[in-house]
């Protein structure tokens, strides 16, 4: 997102937002809500986001979802930006919703979209990354601190590079470069403290769907036992207009 002009004080929340929680720099849908509900609930331009969402879709029906919602701070601006991951039957959907502030009044707002339709039997890896607090008195009960989701499926890595060393401190040879190339081409970080217990599980039970979809397995149900197949209709229904897809 394009960096904005510094103001002397911050703003008030604008419209189509939900005031932010004090205590955390994200936000995330409860487990049994619908994605349209998960939308309102992120009250990130909620109408808008579900709109373009839908276009994407192209009739296709929800399986599975992940709305995720990062606050940024920066000087007395906050900044939001939203992703939000549709699993259908054939397809993953992912949208990327940003806003921009055009004047120091906050008048002239503009919001970037972009989406990216992947056909499921393209995704080459679904990784998860799990972190536990104090795992020498690990509880089969215990939840999980933080979890990183990572999907690939155009075949990008990512090549993380710094000094080798040989482990002695006073040794000061040259011992080239090492690193880790990482295939990634999305990454979400949901983490306990600061997005809530439920947030993880809601992103375990997407992977496990997505997992289940891509290797060809019959995938758990998200919110409950599979509905019977119905007719293609759009998950958030004829009430919405379409968006825009990238």
């Amino acid at each position: 997102m394009s960096p904005q002009p510094p103001t002397s004080k911050p703003h008030a929340p604008r419209p189509g937002h939900q005031a932010s929680h004090g205590h955390s720099a994200h936000d995330h849908g409860v487990q049994g809500q619908s994605l349209e509900g998960a939308l309102q609930q992120a009250g990130f331009y909620p109408r808008l986001v579900a709109d373009v969402v839908d276009d994407a879709l192209d009739g296709r029906d929800c399986m599975a979802h992940l709305v995720h919602l990062e606050t940024h701070f920066d000087r007395a601006e906050v900044r939001r930006h939203i992703t939000v991951l549709v699993l259908t039957d054939d397809m993953l959907v992912i949208a990327h919703v940003d806003d921009q502030q055009l004047d120091e009044a906050g008048e002239q707002i503009v919001a970037q979209i972009s989406t990216e339709s992947v056909p499921v039997a393209q995704i080459r890896s679904v990784v998860l990354s799990y972190m536990y607090a104090q795992p020498q008195n690990y509880k089969p009960s215990d939840p999980v601190r933080e979890l990183t989701l990572s999907i690939a499926w155009s075949g990008g890595q990512r090549l993380d590079m710094g000094p080798a060393s040989c482990g002695d401190p006073q040794c000061e040879a040259d011992h080239g470069y090492s690193g880790t190339i990482a295939q990634e081409d999305i990454v979400l970080r949901i983490s306990a403290e600061a997005d809530g217990l439920q947030a993880v599980q809601d992103a375990k039970l997407f992977a496990r769907a997505l997992r289940a979809v891509n290797t060809g397995s019959a995938p758990l149900p998200h919110n409950g036992p599979v509905a019977a197949p119905r007719p293609r209709t759009g998950v958030f229904g004829n009430r919405l207009s379409r968006g825009h897809q990238r």
